[in-house]
């Protein structure tokens, strides 16, 4: 809404223009972000919703017939470039899990060594996704309860990690890179760059293929345009995916490329 208002266009126009390019930072993601040549793979899940929270979703469904409730957006990121392999919208059984690591295991050209957290789905995944081509541990967290504090800061404050363990579960994983410290500041930068996933407000996706969309376009930006502070290039520059930073005008410029070029091939008639 306050794109709308700075720049005076229509807010359906504003959201169209969304899709269409999330539509196509999708398909260029599919396109460019495979064969990659990865050793440290780490997994995780983070939480949103749509238009409501689960608790409250039997309320919502009597306004709208669409996915309403917990979203989970699942991601793998090579612990070395940074890069964000891949990603998947759902929720966090079985199904999306498989999916989710049959996906990541088709993106990487050779053995790799992979780190989830202890949800219980991704035993069955990996194992069905890598077969016995992989390295695999996990990353079992304890957590306590927040007891700092008094009300409301009580209330919000996270819940405090009491223990770490590391469990073996296939392949030969080696100890000091059982890890997913790097997933998990990726989810921060997440929470970080994009309003929907921010706690505590009204900014929440309404729609979930909006949702998948602005996922779509924050991770091509991640990828292809955003200079990593620490590598001092894009990530997909560090996995050698590309050779210099995309512009945001170049991510934009994917989802018109066709009228472009007919555009383009009518003014060189024109003035010929």
């Amino acid at each position: 809404m306050s794109t709308s208002r700075i720049m005076d266009i229509s807010f359906n126009t504003i959201k169209k223009v969304l899709v269409e390019v999330g539509q196509a930072c999708l398909k260029f993601h599919n396109e460019k972000v495979v064969n990659v040549n990865s050793k440290l793979v780490q997994c995780d899940e983070i939480w949103s919703f749509i238009f409501c929270k689960d608790k409250n979703v039997d309320y919502c469904t009597k306004k709208t017939e669409q996915h309403v409730g917990d979203a989970w957006t699942w991601v793998g990121i090579d612990a070395d470039t940074k890069l964000v392999i891949s990603w998947l919208v759902g929720d966090r059984e079985a199904e999306c899990a498989d999916k989710f690591m049959r996906d990541v295991a088709s993106r990487v050209k050779n053995r790799v060594q992979l780190t989830t957290d202890g949800h219980k789905p991704y035993l069955k995944a990996v194992e069905d996704a890598f077969d016995d081509e992989i390295d695999y541990a996990r990353l079992i967290k304890t957590y306590g309860t927040a007891t700092e504090g008094e009300g409301s800061e009580r209330k919000y404050s996270p819940a405090t990690c009491t223990g770490i363990k590391k469990v073996w579960v296939s392949g030969d994983p080696v100890e000091t890179d059982i890890s997913t410290s790097y997933v998990e500041r990726q989810n921060l930068t997440m929470r970080m760059n994009m309003r929907r996933f921010t706690r505590l407000t009204n900014a929440f996706s309404k729609k979930i293929e909006n949702h998948r969309h602005a996922i779509a376009i924050h991770y091509v930006y991640y990828n292809f345009v955003r200079i990593h502070k620490t590598l001092r290039v894009t990530p997909a520059m560090e996995a050698k995916l590309a050779t210099k930073p995309m512009t945001l005008e170049d991510v934009v410029r994917m989802a018109y490329a066709g009228e472009i070029e007919a555009e383009n091939k009518r003014l060189a008639r024109r003035y010929r």
